[in-house]
């Protein structure tokens, strides 16, 4: 079986073309409407069944192998969505609306996964269906779960299901993979202190919520340093503090609010966090006179690959970027990706594709407003994800 990746370079100016305009014309979640239309056209024009509005603004693909005897079926999964940033780059390809940008790289997912799907239709070398996913709304809109939710997986079968991100730090022509986790579960938590207000000249007829707030941030840090064991890994930042108004020095406020996330890998750390948060903020807040609540938001689960279809991952990789080219032990991220509501629901596998230095230059990695796809990875990515169904699924003869 041959490497996918030199058939698909030779498309390479024309999906260069593609990624440009995706890039300039950023959407956000569930905004995707023009992204969808453009990925509509070209699988029609390929001649590829294909169904719109999965999830809200969501497509799948189906291609068949030259045979389905073997009754098997793998999904592709690509995300579409842009974020709410304005870009700093000066190139002809820009995006030209403000405040939203391609800063996470999924102009290049879409087009990476365009790719492999005109390379599995002309050439059809497996013995099943090719499912493929271009997701909307990542970037915190739940667009995974959506697409589960409208039935992805009932509708359109998939035995396993990858997916592959962009990742600056590694070096053009690698690929990450390993069993186990690869990215954190992201919840959002909220903590709302109520005290008495008053005036700052008099502290001792008020409440003061800002110091409750205080006392709070330094305390939920003490989880992660005495509540969760030394060998496990979590997260809790508190970000944002809003309180009073800048203009009224002498006002002790009657509310603070406090904004933050916890990362965690486990399930059972997840819980054991949200427990000792809650019981710390209405702690606190009662030995100072005030009251407090915790909201404790569970946004994304943990990524979690498949250890067999890992392992199975890391074999085609090495097919198609040299097996001295893929790496084994890149450490988790607690960043968060919503590929992992598919991952519950499916064996599978999330890859990170090296890209080098994304942009300005080795330091420039995703999310920052001077964040390029690198095109060079296009025709890597492709080959990568469309080995996947060909080994998966291998024709008679050529397993």
């Amino acid at each position: 079986m041959g490497n996918p990746v030199e058939r698909i370079r030779r498309w390479q100016d024309e999906h260069i073309a593609v990624r440009h305009d995706l890039h300039a014309h950023p959407e956000l979640g569930f905004e995707e409407h023009r992204t969808a239309r453009i990925v509509a056209e070209r699988l029609a024009a390929l001649g590829i069944e294909h169904h719109t509005g999965v999830g809200k603004t969501g497509i799948v693909a189906v291609v068949r192998g030259r045979s389905t005897a073997s009754g098997r079926s793998v999904g592709l999964r690509a995300d579409m969505d842009a974020l709410p940033m304005q870009e700093d780059n000066t190139f002809a390809h820009k995006s030209r609306y403000d405040g939203r940008m391609h800063g996470c790289g999924h102009d290049g997912h879409t087009t990476m996964l365009l790719a492999a799907a005109r390379y599995l239709a002309e050439t059809r070398a497996f013995d099943g269906t090719v499912t493929l996913i271009f997701q909307p709304g990542e970037e915190g809109y739940a667009g995974g779960r959506a697409m589960i939710e409208d039935g992805l997986f009932e509708r359109f079968p998939a035995d396993q299901v990858y997916a592959l991100h962009n990742w600056p730090g590694l070096p053009v022509g690698k690929i990450a993979v390993r069993p186990g986790p690869m990215m954190a579960a992201a919840d959002r938590i909220t903590i709302d202190i109520e005290g008495k207000g008053g005036h700052g000249a008099h502290p001792h007829q008020a409440v003061d919520p800002v110091l409750v707030a205080g006392h709070v941030i330094t305390a939920a840090q003490s989880i992660v340093a005495r509540n969760v064991s030394p060998i496990d890994t979590a997260v809790v930042s508190l970000c944002a503090l809003h309180a009073g108004h800048p203009g009224a020095m002498s006002v002790i406020p009657r509310t603070a609010q406090l904004v933050g996330t916890v990362r965690t890998f486990r399930t059972a750390t997840q819980d054991m966090i949200e427990k000792r948060l809650g019981e710390l903020v209405a702690s606190i807040a009662a030995a100072f006179g005030a009251s407090a609540k915790l909201t404790y938001e569970r946004v994304y689960p943990a990524t979690i690959n498949s250890t067999q279809e890992a392992l199975f991952a890391a074999d085609v990789a090495g097919s198609v970027v040299g097996r001295e080219n893929v790496v084994h032990d890149l450490d988790p991220s607690m960043g968060s990706e919503d590929f992992s509501f598919m991952l519950q629901r499916r064996p599978g596998a999330y890859a990170r594709l090296g890209q080098g230095g994304g942009g300005a230059g080795p330091t420039c990695f995703l999310h920052d407003s001077r964040y390029d796809f690198n095109d060079s990875v296009i025709p890597i990515g492709a080959g990568y994800l469309a080995a996947l169904a060909e080994r998966a699924m291998p024709l008679a003869g050529k397993g």
